[in-house]
């Protein structure tokens, strides 16, 4: 019987690692620059052409290869980062396994420049599907590039899956900013088509981030810094006030690594924890410096998650240095809101003890004795004070002419003689609690439970609706006609509003603005870090504007839907879901019948735009189950 278990080929092997390592096209461009600084380059730039799938390309300026380590670096897991088993636990770079380029020239066309500073010629290798197909020496600057071509060529299945252009190249800007963030010494560049999107030069840490999302974001940021035996912790949070519905702006770096951690996020949330309003999210950029033999970050593929040694030290910590943060610069409220500081204690009385004042009683003192027309007083000089007085008492002076503060007032009262010439209303006395008038306004009036559920009656018994999904219905068919039929109402603002965004979220609203002008949004301008509003549907007060915005840009995080019937279905949604009456506000008998005829109006009244029910029914035959014994 001949053996069943044989070893892969190369090419093979290749692509099944390539499932690892390469993703998408944000995973070469989180391989490439990342080598580009361990390549002690000091100047990178990013050129990708069609979300990365035609071409994504990284050039620097560091060190180079030589012509045998150019060849060499294609093969699997061939390194310069590691030399023992020991080095795992010891690691200052980012990558490590020597798989990402084997991979990656596996699964598309590859075109590498390299040269060495000492070298005057360097070396042009290009490789298709993990072959070499040609090896030159080329006049090159100091440095190595890196192209990759066509991405998944050989395996249509893997380019099928990928997303949309839109969501591919939030991806790879996602992985640009976080190496960008990890190393604001370095000068990065990116360009997507032709155009420049990013030009970060070397500058410090929060001018680094300021830069990438541009906006007001220097005002929000407050620093944090605390060095202690376990861990040094540096880096900014962002003040209450400006937290948001997304966790875009969140980022955690460990020895320059980004990394995710739902523990440590969990110790920020604990800072701010009786600050921040229900369902936002702060945003913060924290620098964890540990020792790296406390450290493993060879747990996870892509090196996003590491683990810990004393997790729980690390967490309390984190906490009481964001803590100290917010209350060290006034984010945090006090407890005296009115507190004068003239008032404080100064410094030199701050070890002295404080004087009891001396006070004396005249033990013959009688208040109610006769009064003494030449009272004596005397005071005691120094800290202490006294009063001394010869038995005198104080009496108020009667006014003498008290009868003419009531000349002039008129007597209204009359007298009456008879007590027969009262007349009473008279009262009809009915068989019946209620009129039949009374009864009739009853049968169609609306009840507001617990302020959250309408109950209206019906014939066969009532309806139960609740109110916060109802109204998510109608405004989600209001809003879906306006945008079917392009004749939305809006109402002018006397001021403009100008709100200011990330880059990001620039683009996306950028995309999105012809479906948002017909449902009621005038824009004026659309800048790089703001837009101007000059206009609002009729339906959303001014200061809603800013919290359905980033109510839709948070639902939009994950995908744009291509197709604008579906753009406009996730937009209605969202702000539907935005201005819907939230449990627990009260509604008048008005608002209660209005929004029971506007649920019963629309096409579909039995669900939300959620697919959740918006009424149930309970007939009489089921009250009366209820009371039977």
């Amino acid at each position: 019987m001949s053996s069943i278990i044989q070893l892969l080929p190369d090419h093979v092997a290749n692509q099944i690692a390539a499932g690892e390592v390469v993703q998408r096209p944000a995973s070469v461009v989180k391989e490439l620059l990342e080598n580009a600084v361990d390549a002690k380059a000091n100047d990178i730039k990013l050129i990708i052409k069609d979300a990365g799938k035609s071409l994504v390309q990284v050039i620097d300026n560091g060190v180079g290869m030589s012509v045998t380590d150019a060849r060499l670096c294609f093969e699997r897991h061939a390194t310069s980062k590691i030399r023992a088993a020991e080095d795992l636990f010891s690691l200052h770079t980012k990558g490590f396994r020597g798989e990402a380029l084997a991979s990656i020239a596996a699964i598309a066309h590859v075109e590498m420049k390299t040269k060495q500073e000492q070298d005057e010629l360097g070396t042009h290798l290009a490789i298709e599907g993990g072959k070499f197909v040609s090896q030159d020496v080329a006049v090159l600057p100091k440095g190595t590039s890196f192209a990759v071509k066509n991405l998944f060529f050989n395996i249509p299945a893997r380019r099928n899956f990928l997303k949309s252009d839109t969501v591919e190249h939030r991806h790879i800007v996602d992985e640009f900013q976080r190496v960008a963030l990890a190393h604001p010494n370095i000068h990065f560049t990116m360009y997507h088509n032709g155009s420049e999107m990013f030009n970060l030069p070397a500058s410090n840490l929060r001018q680094r981030i300021v830069n990438i999302f541009s906006g007001k974001t220097n005002e929000k940021l407050v620093p944090i810094q605390e060095s202690t035996e376990i861990v040094g912790i540096q880096g900014f949070v962002s003040k209450p006030e400006f937290a948001k519905k997304n966790r875009g702006e969140q980022f955690f770096f460990v020895n320059d690594r980004f990394i995710k951690s739902g523990y440590l996020h969990h110790a920020i949330m604990a800072a701010y924890e009786g600050l921040l309003k229900d369902g936002c999210q702060p945003s913060y950029f924290i620098y964890l410096d540990v020792p790296p033999n406390t450290i493993d970050i060879n747990i996870h593929p892509t090196k996003t998650e590491i683990k810990f040694d004393d997790e729980h030290a690390l967490y309390a910590i984190l906490r009481s240095a964001i803590k100290h943060s917010l209350g060290q610069f006034n984010v945090a409220p006090v407890l005296d809101f009115d507190r004068d500081s003239n008032l404080d204690t100064p410094y030199e009385y701050e070890g002295k003890e404080a004087s009891m004042p001396l006070i004396q009683v005249d033990a013959n003192f009688n208040p109610f004795g006769d009064p003494d027309p030449a009272p004596t007083k005397s005071y005691s000089s120094g800290s202490g004070s006294s009063y001394s007085g010869s038995g005198s008492s104080y009496r108020k002076p009667e006014p003498s002419n008290w009868e003419s503060l009531y000349v002039g007032l008129k007597q209204d009262t009359e007298t009456i003689t008879d007590i027969q010439d009262i007349q009473f209303e008279s009262e009809e006395v009915t068989g019946s609690l209620f009129n039949d008038k009374e009864i009739e306004e009853a049968i169609y009036k609306t009840y507001q439970i617990h302020k959250k559920y309408i109950v209206s009656p019906i014939k066969s018994g009532m309806v139960i609706i609740d109110q916060q999904r109802a109204h998510q219905r109608v405004l989600y068919e209001q809003f879906l006609a306006n945008m079917t039929v392009n004749q939305a109402s809006s109402q002018q603002l006397l001021f403009p509003l100008n709100l200011y965004f990330s880059s990001q979220e620039i683009i996306l609203i950028s995309e999105l603005q012809l479906s948002l002008v017909n449902t009621g949004f005038v824009f004026e301008e659309v800048k790089e870090d703001h837009v101007v509003i000059s206009g609002i549907p009729v339906n959303v007060t001014e200061s809603e504007v800013s919290i359905l915005l980033e109510q839709l840009l948070s639902d939009l995080q994950d995908e744009i839907p291509e197709s604008s019937f579906s753009q406009n279905d996730t937009i209605a949604k969202s702000m539907a879901k935005s201005l819907a009456v939230k449990t627990g506000t009260y509604l008048t008998e008005r608002e209660q019948e209005n929004l029971v005829n506007g649920l019963f109006a629309c096409k579909e009244p039995n669900v939300s735009p959620f697919h959740k029910p918006t009424f149930i029914t309970m007939s009489v035959e089921d009250l009366d189950k209820k009371f039977a014994v």
